[in-house]
């Protein structure tokens, strides 16, 4: 089972690598959007610092989240994001979902697993 989660954490963390060095580079061909989804990529477009500040994100907390050590924390920084993705491909791009439903998993396995890390916090 350990071996499952390393790999299973290294792919995440990669994935979220990927994706925010992406929004620096634009090095991955972009699917051909719908109208609803350029008008809202173009929305976030007009706020010059948020994809710089969402791409910085997911580079930080997926390098997080491959090592066991900094994984609890990793889980936590990448969450806001998950939960982003989730709701966009819920509501503007369903083809994506089931993909998203796999990475919230993920991360929410992650963050029960090192539930007493947080507890801390919330005590």
């Amino acid at each position: 089972m350990k071996i499952v989660k390393f790999i299973l954490c290294l792919l995440f963390g990669l994935t979220f690598m990927n994706a925010g060095l992406n929004k620096f580079f634009n090095y991955m061909p972009t699917p051909q959007l719908t109208e609803v989804q350029q008008k809202f990529f173009g929305a976030f477009m007009q706020i010059t610092w948020l994809m710089p500040l969402v791409a910085t994100i997911e580079i930080l907390g997926g390098l997080l989240f491959i090592f066991p050590k900094t994984r609890a924390l990793g889980a936590i920084v990448i969450l806001p994001v998950m939960v982003g993705i989730l709701i966009h491909h819920s509501v503007i791009d369903p083809s994506g979902l089931a993909m998203a439903l796999v990475l919230f998993a993920i991360n929410l396995w992650i963050i029960i697993d090192n539930y007493k890390k947080y507890r801390v916090l919330i005590s």
